[in-house]
């Protein structure tokens, strides 16, 4: 191969175990932000759903945010509607819809989505694949094989996150 331009490394995957009607995984959204800032393209973040039974409402938030991924709009959807996990623990899916009215997206296909149940495959093998690996709780972190459970506590989570990003990176040359 005598490709001469530079070689891009694939970014460091960071998986985040989380659910829509969890006020943990709002606090953990700083800390995505900042990891966002710092690592730009270096680092891929990627929302699994892991919708806990104690919240009613979360199994159908999992599914609005893969049709919100599917209009282009996965992470500004995400975040409001863990703004609003209250809200949606008292109105339920009327909130999912809300949501993506006000975010300018095809609302309507919420409806139908939720009702013809098209995302339910991805949410239910996020869920699996969770559950085998040792997920219990939300938001749960995987990164360079490493389990980091936020659900007890967010605290110097991000610097651990940054700790084995910064090593996978310098690993692969990044």
């Amino acid at each position: 191969m005598s490709d001469t331009s530079p070689a891009h490394p694939e970014p460091v995957v960071l998986d985040i175990w989380c659910e829509l009607q969890c006020t943990d995984c709002r606090g953990a959204l700083d800390d995505v932000r900042a990891l966002r800032a710092r690592y730009g393209d270096r680092l891929e973040i990627r929302l699994r759903h892991f919708p806990l039974e104690k919240h009613k409402h979360s199994f159908a938030a999992a599914q609005a945010a893969e049709e919100a991924m599917e209009q282009g709009q996965g992470w500004p959807y995400i975040e409001a509607v863990l703004a609003r996990a209250e809200e949606l623990d008292r109105r339920g899916e009327a909130v999912l819809v809300d949501v993506a009215r006000e975010l300018g997206l095809e609302a309507e296909e919420f409806d139908v989505a939720l009702i013809d149940g098209r995302h339910i495959l991805i949410v239910d093998a996020d869920q699996a694949e969770g559950k085998a690996i040792g997920v219990t709780g939300t938001p749960t972190y995987v990164i360079g094989g490493e389990r980091l459970d936020g659900g007890k506590s967010q605290e110097g989570l991000r610097e651990r996150i940054e700790g084995i990003a910064d090593r996978l990176l310098a690993d692969a040359g990044a």
